[in-house]
């Protein structure tokens, strides 16, 4: 696949406004980023890419007096993120239950103590290209509603599944089956490794919400961390796939963004059940009657 990288300056460069810079262009087709000094670039398919989204993202940017120059250009089919790769990342921990660390981590069950004396949930992550290590506030959000769930025996949806470390904590939970699907053929690769290292099956097919109907199974939980424009235009997707009384558990977006999602998933006969918020990134949950 090919790929474009668009490189963002902004003033005053904040990391308030690198962050909304990224939810912006997110929006615009952008599915990974990398940060420099005076600069951040993001990465987006050719074909996915919409500059006319990008353009009235940057006139209604929402910090007011924010200046943003960015120039597109063709990017190599590369690991633009390899010296970041070689390094590792510092491992997350999640209600003190679960570890997001690197396969380079050497002791990760020493970096929690479980107070109720269970092992913790150990993940070991490779991110190649695809976007997440699991330290970002959506990703966490997420992986902390799975760990509260009881999800033995059920069928659970990854939609844009990244590096599959949604996929992997629900697998590593008692389910039944996990599939997921990513546009990105960096992000299938990516996820079966990563799935391959933790020990888990999962089904991974490489496409967009159509795919959804290549798999054979109804869900109970679908999950997706995606930006608010593709989960507006595919949630009639997530709730086809889903079993009655499944459970939707959606992130990528920022609070501001939480009345146009509820009011798209509560026109398809879902009942939201939860809403909660980490430095303005939001998670909604939703049942389907």
């Amino acid at each position: 696949m090919k790929y474009l990288q668009i490189t963002f300056k902004v003033s005053p460069d904040t990391e308030l406004v690198r962050e909304l810079l990224v939810a912006m262009a997110g929006e615009a087709g952008c599915d990974s980023f990398s940060e420099e000094e005076d600069m951040v670039k993001g990465y987006c398919l050719e074909d996915a890419f919409d500059e006319q989204t990008l353009k009235e993202g940057i006139s209604n940017f929402i910090l007011p007096d924010t200046k943003i120059e960015y120039k597109v250009e063709k990017a190599e089919d590369k690991n633009w993120n390899e010296e970041w790769e070689k390094a590792g990342f510092a491992p997350i921990i999640i209600n003190d239950s679960c570890v997001i660390c690197s396969v380079k981590e050497e002791n990760p069950q020493a970096l929690i103590e479980n107070a109720e004396g269970n092992s913790p949930l150990i993940i070991r992550i490779d991110p190649k290209q695809a976007f997440g290590s699991g330290t970002h506030e959506t990703t966490q959000m997420i992986v902390a509603q799975l760990l509260g769930m009881d999800l033995k025996g059920k069928n659970v949806l990854d939609c844009g599944c990244g590096t599959g470390i949604l996929s992997i904590v629900a697998a590593k939970c008692g389910t039944r089956k996990v599939c997921g699907y990513d546009i990105d053929e960096w992000s299938v690769r990516n996820t079966i490794e990563n799935a391959a290292t933790n020990n888990v099956i999962l089904e991974v097919k490489e496409g967009n919400r159509q795919i959804i109907s290549d798999f054979k199974e109804k869900f109970d939980v679908v999950i997706a961390n995606i930006n608010r424009n593709i989960l507006l235009d595919d949630m009639p997707a997530f709730v086809e796939a889903m079993k009655p009384q499944a459970t939707l558990i959606l992130s990528g977006f920022y609070e501001e963004d939480v009345a146009l999602l509820e009011e798209k998933a509560v026109s398809l006969g879902l009942k939201k059940s939860q809403c909660q918020a980490n430095r303005s990134w939001t998670c909604l949950t939703f049942h389907r009657n």
